[in-house]
């Protein structure tokens, strides 16, 4: 037997379920019999227990205020940082040493420049009347005058403005065109200084009242070379000790002697030394045995 084959279209489908449900809505809405379920409950009653249960589980919304703290951040404030200020250091100023400018002088006549301070020492160089010349130096001595006196007097260490060849002028025979001779410092210069003949070997000295004679052998030279002898002393004068120079331009003779003037009154000792002089400069120096104020003579 063939079995026929029923083909539902989605409608109809729909048709049938649709008037099912309407079916079921209809008898939900029907009361209940008393037999079934009880007594009867009357509607009102029914009505109140729904509004109620939907009151009790309704969603009911409480405003609630929530004060919030701040959570303080554990981590360490970081303390400020001192600013260091530096402190700038102040720029020295640029003090400029003032430059020395030496005195000038101005030589009155012709002179004769010598490689020490006193006639007695060699010839260097001549000056010339006009010629200017700066003081480099100078130094007071005790010198023999024309009348036959010894008296101070100041010799200038000088040389051409700007130049090198050092020289010793007599102060009397320049005059100052520039600053003051004595703002230059006191000065001692060097000798020229020779090895082609040897120091005198014997040298005396004695004293009568304030004048001392020194004596001593004389050397051999040629004539040429013979310049005569350099005798430096220092004595007092006037209760001052001073540098004394004193030169010997004699004939060689076997024992040349000079007198110097020395008197007492001095804290410091008088004493002397001899050199002998060669147009090349002056032989080592031998000293000279200086008598005292109560001897009268001293021999060495």
């Amino acid at each position: 037997m063939n079995a026929k084959r029923f083909n539902f279209s989605p409608r109809l489908l729909l048709f049938f379920l649709g008037g099912f449900a309407v079916l079921l809505a209809a008898a939900a809405c029907q009361p209940l019999p008393a037999s079934a379920t009880g007594p009867a409950v009357p509607p009102e009653t029914i009505l109140n227990t729904v509004i109620h249960t939907v009151e009790v589980t309704r969603l009911v919304e409480v405003p609630v205020t929530v004060t919030l703290t701040p959570t303080p951040d554990k981590s360490p404030t970081p303390t400020g940082t001192p600013t260091i200020t530096e402190t700038p250091t102040p720029t020295p100023s640029h003090t400029s040493t003032p430059t020395y400018s030496p005195p000038r002088i101005r030589v009155k006549m012709w002179s004769q420049c010598r490689y020490g301070p006193g006639v007695g020492y060699l010839y260097e160089y001549d000056l010339f009347e006009g010629n200017l010349m700066e003081v480099i130096g100078w130094r007071e001595i005790l010198s023999q005058q024309r009348d036959g006196t010894w008296q101070p007097s100041v010799w200038l260490y000088v040389r051409a403005v700007g130049g090198v060849n050092i020289c010793w002028v007599n102060s009397n025979l320049v005059e100052a065109v520039r600053g003051d001779i004595f703002d230059a410092p006191v000065f001692t210069s060097f000798l020229p200084t020779s090895q082609l003949y040897r120091a005198p070997k014997a040298v005396e000295a004695w004293r009568d009242g304030n004048m001392v004679t020194v004596m001593w052998s004389s050397i051999w030279m040629t004539e040429d070379d013979y310049r005569g002898y350099l005798i430096e002393t220092w004595v007092c004068h006037g209760g001052q000790l001073y540098f004394a120079p004193v030169g010997y331009n004699g004939v060689n003779v076997a024992n040349p002697a000079v007198q110097v003037p020395d008197e007492p009154g001095c804290s410091e000792l008088s004493g002397g030394r001899l050199y002998a002089a060669e147009k090349h400069g002056y032989t080592t120096w031998i000293q000279i045995p200086w008598p005292d104020f109560d001897s009268t003579k001293s021999t060495k």
